[in-house]
C-alpha cells in the first residue's frame, strides 16, 4: 500500500501540542484591524483548540 500523504493546507494551519491536542489560530485575525474594536482584537489573539466535532477529520488530514 502507498503511504498516506499529509494534507499540506491543514498542516500549515493546525499544530499538535505536546499532549496531543490540535490547536489553530482564530478566524478574522489577519488584516483590516483599523475597524475592529480593541475588545474584538484581544478576543481573537492566541490559539484555540479544535472542536471535538472536527477533531477526527483533522487528525486524518494530518496523518495522525
Amino acid at each position: 500500500m502507498p503511504k498516506q500523504k499529509t494534507h499540506k493546507g491543514a498542516a500549515k494551519r493546525i499544530k499538535v501540542t505536546g499532549t496531543g491536542k490540535l490547536v489553530r489560530e482564530k478566524a478574522n485575525n489577519q488584516h483590516k484591524f483599523e475597524y475592529k474594536s480593541s475588545r474584538r482584537k484581544r478576543r481573537l489573539d492566541g490559539n484555540t483548540e479544535i472542536s471535538p466535532a472536527d477533531n477526527r477529520r483533522m487528525r486524518r488530514l494530518l496523518g495522525l
